[in-house]
Parts: structure tokens; sequence; C-alpha cells
């Protein structure tokens, strides 16, 4: 089986923030749990470069657009490696092979017959670079989302006709519910579908930084329909799955998209500033070229600080890199995912993230193994009696990856590292309960506390490998320390393990002072 999923692919008018980091991880959380169920992976993220508000910024930091999509682009594409993202490849929509697919696809939507040229007249955003409709603009003639003037615009452009793709979307959006998630923003999508579709600009024809209309070189197109085809053209050129985040954009194969086996995407990650375009525009435009839809868009919130999403544009952002400087890129994966319900808008803070990683990384999980393996080092010399585990835990522990792949499937991020957390608090009540430094003071109760030593080293091996997805360097060590390395969901099953000796482990989650 194969499994494909791509995030948005960022805008380089700025460098990267922690929003940004946030759906990257998410993604990178899919793709590891599947590829610990064996399949085919390929994930894909990466840069969005063309359109007015790449140009503007460069305009006023007096460079050429090129020169700042290539800088920020790079800081975007370090920022991958930084907070452990093991994406497949790293496209640019500024890449040569991207522009000719684009060119390629849109042609074929203008001789499939949905293209025609117009008049546009209306509200424009330069930092979102959308036409706002008159019910999508704040009082003032403002941006609903970065609160500044619109600018009244009139322009001869070519059209999509999106009109013409009422009764399919209509039609794709009843026969599958579960095509827009969570449940909310399907009802979000649909209501705007069927509060009538209008054609939309296609082209711009005021603009210069973008792809070039093939049949009319003097217009670009416009940069939202450019960035919406980056899910399908990576796969023609991108290297096969396995070469690593880092990518120099070469060619590296003639095979047509759906023929390398992962198109269409299995879940396509968005924040929700961008779901009309990507629930209503990208599969419109599919159609009308005659490409198979995505199986599932999952729309998450914002993370917000002073109530405000967090947006360069805005000046309210935490520096990720400052973040895993100084606590590791495990802990700001597990924050993110365990403090905000994904999928939800939630509130972030420094106070917050320090509190979790105390009490969770630091107490729950870090003290757990810590201690579970000094004592089998101190009363066993690290060697972990065989045997089955303590059966007061195998109801606790009975189902739980099929629970965990259930919840993932769903892209339910959040609630399946609850189901491992609990398991996690679980461990420690067991200890708590069984008490091995009293039973190690009583040579009756030797065997007892073999018991108890080996269903500790047994628990933490299972939730560590189901851990793995969300804490890849902290559970690679713990797993290693174990002497049980494999982090295959098959073997994720409590009582099948195979620990036999153990060594000293150095903190997961070191205190902070």
């Amino acid at each position: 089986m194969s499994f494909y999923v791509t995030t948005p692919i960022y805008y380089v008018n700025a460098a990267p923030h922690l929003g940004h980091a946030y759906t990257t991880i998410a993604a990178d959380v899919l793709a590891r749990h599947h590829r610990q169920r064996g399949e085919d992976v390929f994930f894909l993220t990466g840069t969005d470069e063309h359109g007015e508000p790449v140009a503007d910024a460069a305009h006023a930091l007096g460079v050429e657009p090129q020169e700042l999509a290539d800088r920020n682009s790079e800081r975007f594409r370090a920022l991958a490696p930084k907070i452990g993202a093991t994406n497949d490849f790293f496209i640019r929509t500024t890449d040569p092979q991207h522009m000719q697919v684009v060119q390629e696809v849109l042609t074929r939507v203008r001789d499939n017959g949905h293209v025609y040229m117009g008049t546009y007249e209306g509200w424009y955003c330069p930092k979102c670079a959308d036409f706002k409709a008159e019910n999508e603009v704040d009082e003032g003639e403002r941006c609903p989302i970065h609160h500044v003037q619109l600018t009244r615009e009139r322009e001869d452009n070519y059209f999509f006709a999106l009109s013409a793709f009422q009764e399919p979307l209509e039609r794709l959006y009843s026969e599958h519910e579960d095509f827009v998630g969570p449940k909310s923003r399907y009802n979000e999508a649909l209501s705007f579908i069927k509060s009538g579709l209008r054609d939309v600009p296609l082209t711009r024809h005021k603009l210069t930084w973008g792809v070039q209309v093939p049949w009319d070189p003097e217009h670009v197109f416009y940069v939202w329909f450019d960035a919406l085809l980056n899910y399908y053209s990576a796969l023609s050129y991108a290297p096969a799955p396995g070469g690593g985040s880092q990518s120099d954009g070469v060619t590296l194969t003639d095979t047509p998209a759906p023929a390398r086996g992962f198109w269409p995407p299995d879940v396509h990650l968005i924040a929700k500033d961008i779901l009309r375009f990507h629930t209503v525009y990208w599969p419109a435009l599919l159609m009308a070229a005659d490409i198979e839809l995505p199986r599932r868009v999952f729309v998450h919130g914002y993370l917000l600080m002073d109530g405000e999403k967090m947006s360069k544009s805005l000046g309210n952002v935490l520096d990720p890199f400052e973040v895993i400087d100084r606590f590791g890129s495990d802990a700001l994966r597990f924050y993110l995912l365990r403090d905000v319900s994904f999928g939800q808008d939630g509130s972030v803070s420094t106070a917050s993230f320090e509190q979790r990683y105390e009490s969770e990384l630091a107490n729950d999980y870090g003290n757990l193994a810590s201690r579970s393996i000094a004592m089998i080092v101190r009363y066993r010399d690290g060697v972990v009696d065989g045997g089955n585990p303590d059966g007061l835990l195998h109801d606790d522990f009975a189902g739980l990856s099929e629970r965990v792949a259930e919840l993932l499937d769903r892209v339910e991020l959040t609630n399946a590292l609850d189901e491992i957390w609990g398991r996690v608090r679980r461990l420690n009540r067991y200890v708590e309960e069984q008490a091995p430094w009293k039973l190690a003071k009583d040579p009756a109760r030797a065997d007892d506390l073999d018991r108890v030593l080996r269903t500790l080293a047994e628990g933490l091996r299972v939730v560590s490998v189901l851990l793995h997805p969300y804490l890849p360097d902290s559970t690679e060590r713990l797993l290693a320390t174990l002497g049980a390395p494999d982090i295959s969901l098959a073997g994720a099953v409590f009582g099948e393990g195979s620990v036999q000796k153990v060594r000293a482990l150095e903190p997961l989650f070191p205190k902070t002072a």
C-alpha cells in the first residue's frame, strides 16, 4: 500500500514561524505512522514563491523577487529537518519542472472549455493574494485576516468557470462526507458551495512575477492556481521516497504523476484560512483537468497568541528555532499536538509549553523511563527476566495499537496521543501500586520483582513504539536502551516484546533551571 501526505506550500514573503512548523509536524506524524505500518509513503512540503505578496515584499527590501524567494525558501527548507520532519521532497513553485506542469494542466483546463476572457472588479487583499466577496470584507473595507485596507481592483483577466462545478462539487460532498474534516470545516466548505459559486480570475494581467500563460504571454497565472497544482506536479519529477528532505529540483523521472503510485493524496493538511481554495477551487480545478481528486483534506485551526492567529505580518510569532535550541524538537512536536486539539483553534504560550514539558515529558514519560531502567540495572544488573508481563495491564493495553491507527486514519492526532499517554500514566500508577523498591528488600518476593520489572520494560517498549511518530529522537534513544529498536506497528503489542537486557539511560527530558 502507498500513502501520500502533503502540507500546504508556505509563502516566502517572510521567514517561517511556529504556525508553519505546526502543519509540517502534523504531516510528519502521519508519515512516520504509516511507515510503521509498512506502507510506501510520500511526504511533500515546500514553498509558494510567486504572486503579488512576494513581489511587494521583495521590492520593499530593494531586491528581486527571485532573490527573496531563494533566501526565504532556504529558511523553510532548513526548518524541516530541524523539527524532525522526514519529507521526501521539498518543492518550490519556481522549479521549472513545476511551472511546465502548471502550463500543461491549465492549458488542458482551457482546452476542456473552462476558461474565458472577462473583467474583474472588486476588493483585493495583497497580503492574502485573494479577491474578496462583499460578504468577506470587514468594516472599513479591511481584510478579516490581516486587518489591512483592501484595494479596489479592475482588471481584464482570463477566468476559470468555477460556477460550472456547482453540481459536481455538491455531489462530491454528498457522496463523500469525509472529504473534508473535521465536520465543522466540511459544513463550512459545503455552505460556501451552496451559497452559489462565482467564476474566478485564473490569470493576472498587471503582474509579471508568476508562471507565464502559454496562450497569452502578457498574463501570468493567478498565484493560487499555480500553487494548487504543486501537489500534482511534484510527483512528475520528485525522487523516489526515502530520498530525504532536501532536493535540488532535478528531473528524475518522466513517468506521469498518476503512474507513480501515489496520486491522489490520501491526506492533505491545511490551516483554515485557505479552506476555500483547497476544498472548493482545488477539486473543481482537478475536475476541469480530468485529474483524480484527493481523498481527504483535513483543516486544522490556528495557533493563537493574544487571541490572534499567529502570523508574521501581525508580528505575534514564537520562533520555533529558539524553542528547539532550548528544549529539543521532540518537546516542540509534543507540545503542539498535545496542548492544542488538532483541528481546533488553541492558544499557545511559553508558560503552557514549560508546564507540559515539566509535568508530562520530564515527569510522566522521562521519569518513568529513568527510574524503571535504573531499577532493572540496580536490582538485576540490567537483565530482564523472561516470562509474561503482569496480567493486570493486559486489558489496559489490549487493542491499543489498533485504536491509535484508527484515530490517525481520521487525522485525530491529539486524540491518538491522548490514548497513548493514558498508558504512560497507567504505567506510572503501576510503579506506585507494586512498589518494586519494597519487593527488592524481600528475597522471598524475587519472582514478583522480576514480573514487575519485565512488565515495566515491556510497557515502556509498547508506548515508545506508538509515541515514535510524535517523539522520534527520544523514543529511538529509549528503544535502543531497551535493546528493542523495532518501531513497526505490528510489534506494538503488549506481551510480544523481547526486552532482555537494558543499559543505563541519560534523562530524556532534563529538568529546566
